[in-house]
């Protein structure tokens, strides 16, 4: 199986619960110098609300990287409601007018990728991923012949737990839902048209089955009308009472405040230079073969401060704290699994929280 690639944007969003995130990170990242991930640059972004002294965000991925470049220089240079509109959040008549009065101010790298990129920036940045053109897609052609747009806006209605799990069970819970969610999550369409082939290369078992069971969770258990993720793949985009941390009316000025505090680096996570204090590590470890993944973890914690926390979710491929480092960091399921219980991005089959001993 070939590699996967990284020369083109995989995602314009990011589909990890920035809420619980920064909640295990905040006591090691507060005034610490903390790791990310880039992907979109949303959670690099959210991290900011945790006040660190820097926020170092890697990456393989240079389109990701302009991804999160953009969102900075946005950021810095648009007030909040035309924000929104920029990234395409809210309507906005002239995405491209916005963009020739920002484009100088990036690097010569995002500057370029984005030029070439005219419909993307046209269309709003965060619906430009091939991730989002799937969840689209399933949006667009396999939703409706489930599912009346009348009977997808009562589900994202406020309610109790007790009448979503109604709802669920007798309105919304179909075979032909089970039928089609299966196919349309199963691993060989998600491998083509939405993440890519060679990230299921360590997974076993049926892909399509346990998505489903996450998914009844996320719309019975959690609250879903203020859930960023769900309104998203339903509706095409955010609500003002479901917006993902970053976007936040709360976030944006305290991001605004520090985006100084941000570098880009298009490296290998444990490649990125100095020491840190807390890791969003994203879900790289379930792409990896076991003794990669070791590997890869021991070096991230050669670079760890004394009580610094990894952050980081299995999606399909069981991957935790290996235990030949168990004298050197402690699971911290006592922050990580009540955390997972409230994770909005419910895909995800594991949250972990680690501490590095001190």
């Amino acid at each position: 199986m070939s590699a996967a690639r990284f020369d083109f944007l995989r995602y314009s969003a990011v589909w990890e619960d920035a809420d619980i995130l920064c909640d295990a990170l905040a006591p090691a990242a507060r005034g610490g110098r903390v790791l990310s991930i880039a992907s979109s640059g949303d959670n690099a972004l959210a991290l900011l609300t945790c006040d660190p002294a820097e926020v170092i965000t890697a990456d393989l991925s240079a389109p990701q990287l302009a991804s999160t470049e953009m969102r900075i220089v946005a950021w810095r240079h648009l007030d909040r409601a035309a924000l929104l509109g920029f990234l395409g959040v809210t309507a906005l008549p002239d995405r491209l007018a916005v963009y020739r009065g920002l484009r100088m101010e990036l690097s010569p790298d995002a500057r370029a990728y984005w030029d070439e990129e005219e419909d993307a920036v046209a269309g709003g940045i965060i619906h430009a991923g091939k991730f989002e053109r799937y969840l689209r897609a399933f949006r667009r052609f396999v939703l409706p012949l489930v599912h009346s747009r009348q009977t997808i806006e009562r589900l994202l209605a406020e309610r109790s737990r007790e009448e979503r799990e109604r709802f669920y069970a007798e309105e919304w819970d179909t075979a032909r839902w089970r039928l089609v969610f299966r196919l349309f999550f199963s691993r060989a369409a998600m491998g083509r048209l939405g993440r890519d082939p060679q990230f299921f290369a360590h997974v076993e078992g049926a892909v399509g089955d346990r998505i489903l069971a996450r998914t009844r969770h996320a719309l019975t258990t959690l609250p879903i009308h203020h859930n960023p993720y769900a309104t998203y793949i339903m509706t095409g985009s955010y609500a003002d009472g479901a917006l993902p941390l970053y976007l936040r009316a709360e976030s944006w000025q305290p991001i605004r405040d520090r985006l100084d505090r941000v570098r880009l680096l298009q490296v290998p996570v444990q490649d990125a230079p100095g020491a840190f204090d807390a890791y969003n590590l994203s879900d790289i470890f379930e792409y990896m073969a076991p003794a990669l993944h070791e590997a890869t973890y021991a070096a991230l914690v050669e670079k760890a401060r004394p009580g610094a926390r990894l952050a980081y979710w299995n999606m399909l491929a069981p991957r935790s704290m290996p235990e030949s480092l168990a004298p050197r960091v402690r699971q911290r399921r006592d922050i990580a699994d009540p955390l997972f219980e409230r994770d909005n991005a419910w895909f995800y089959s594991a949250f972990h929280v680690d501490e590095v001993a001190t």
